[in-house]
């Protein structure tokens, strides 16, 4: 029994406010955003949604400004397979305040882990 071993917790792979990392990603996400949030749920759903019926469902939130709650469960989804902490605060307040650097910030973090969402879950599904 090793009692001095350290415990490594995961982090994000990039900061909340590194939204220029990949330039393409931070343009269609602040321009729209229902893509960005439809690739990335649909992943995370392993495929049994499409990114097309996620993102008309962010857009109808959106309408009514509640786009934020929909995106807010699926920051914990992808906490909460990986391990991540909530940071800098808890995932609805993030998606509340900075929601466009949120579903950035969750986009490359799935690419970092190798999948891409732009490419959709049925490249890793089927190859």
């Amino acid at each position: 029994m090793n009692i001095l071993r350290r415990v490594v917790t995961p982090k994000w792979s990039v900061e909340l406010c590194d939204c220029g990392n990949e330039f393409s990603t931070c343009c269609i996400t602040w321009l729209l955003p229902c893509v960005s949030f439809g690739q990335i749920a649909e992943v995370l759903d392993e495929g049994r949604h499409s990114c097309c019926s996620l993102g008309c469902g962010y857009c109808l939130l959106f309408m009514i400004q509640f786009h934020w709650l929909y995106s807010c469960f699926y920051r914990e989804k992808l906490r909460s397979k990986y391990g991540l902490p909530a940071e800098p605060c808890c995932d609805c307040c993030v998606h509340f305040c900075c929601e466009s650097c949120a579903l950035c910030q969750e986009h490359a973090e799935l690419k970092s882990r190798g999948l891409d969402p732009t490419k959709g879950i049925y490249t890793y599904i089927y190859n």
